[in-house]
């Protein structure tokens, strides 16, 4: 029975694989390819974020940096954007996107965005949940077993849970998606209006910030995929109760 449901879905997880890979390497290649591009306004990654905050309003946010490259991130809980070694000094167009859409998950906390403030709300929900998910099933078809005289679906309905608290995975990142988006979206007319950007160089920053948005698209496509293996393994699981 695993076997079946693995060869089943080999064909599809390996695409999706393959996809997340040129996702990544499209990624990397459109930031190495405008880090060569200097803008014109000679603003770095860090000048990106603390510019965009005063002419937003926004107080109370730090900009810190970390190592590496595309490691950058906002930390809406210890209110800090921290930009990653790649961006922080960097005055390339590729490093002023990349701070930018940091500073568009700022503006959505700060507008109270509804899909980040949904995303914000599901983190401790998918944490619990992908703990919680595979024990559930295990105890249901333990239930299964011992209830089989008295005709229980209590077992099933366990196992379902466990399912369905498996699906806050994928429903994370499906709302991910036009975060991200709108961040990027953000990012594109925050840097044109401060002046960080000309309009001639925004193409160039726009093409980084979509290549990154097919990280995200990746990522759904992938849990969509585990999601409806997990989901047919717990039904044909149980399907061998109906049968005998």
């Amino acid at each position: 029975m695993y076997y079946s449901t693995y060869f089943l879905f080999l064909g599809p997880i390996l695409l999706c694989m393959l996809f997340a890979m040129l996702a990544n390497r499209k990624v990397k290649t459109s930031f190495e390819t405008y880090d060569r591009v200097r803008t014109r306004s000679g603003l770095t990654g860090f000048d990106t974020v603390t510019r965009l905050m005063r002419d937003n309003g926004v107080h109370g946010i730090s900009v810190g940096r970390v190592q590496g490259s595309l490691t950058d991130h906002y930390h809406p809980a210890k209110a800090i954007v921290n930009l990653s070694d790649a961006t922080y000094g960097s005055s390339s167009v590729a490093a002023v996107a990349v701070a930018a859409h940091e500073m568009g998950h700022v503006m959505q906390k700060h507008d109270g965005y509804v899909f980040y403030q949904i995303r914000t709300a599901l983190v401790p929900i998918v944490n619990i949940g992908t703990r919680l998910s595979m024990p559930l099933v295990l105890i249901g078809l333990l239930l299964d077993a011992f209830s089989r005289a008295a005709s229980s679906d209590t077992g099933f309905y366990l196992a379902m849970l466990g399912v369905v608290l498996y699906g806050g995975s994928l429903l994370f990142a499906l709302v991910t998606l036009p975060v991200e988006l709108n961040a990027s979206r953000r990012a594109g007319n925050m840097l044109v209006e401060s002046g960080i950007l000309t309009r001639e160089e925004l193409p160039g920053a726009k093409k980084v910030l979509s290549a990154a948005a097919l990280t995200y698209l990746a990522s759904v496509l992938t849990s969509l995929v585990y999601f409806l293996r997990f989901l047919l393994q717990v039904l044909m699981l149980f399907g061998r109760r109906s049968r005998d």
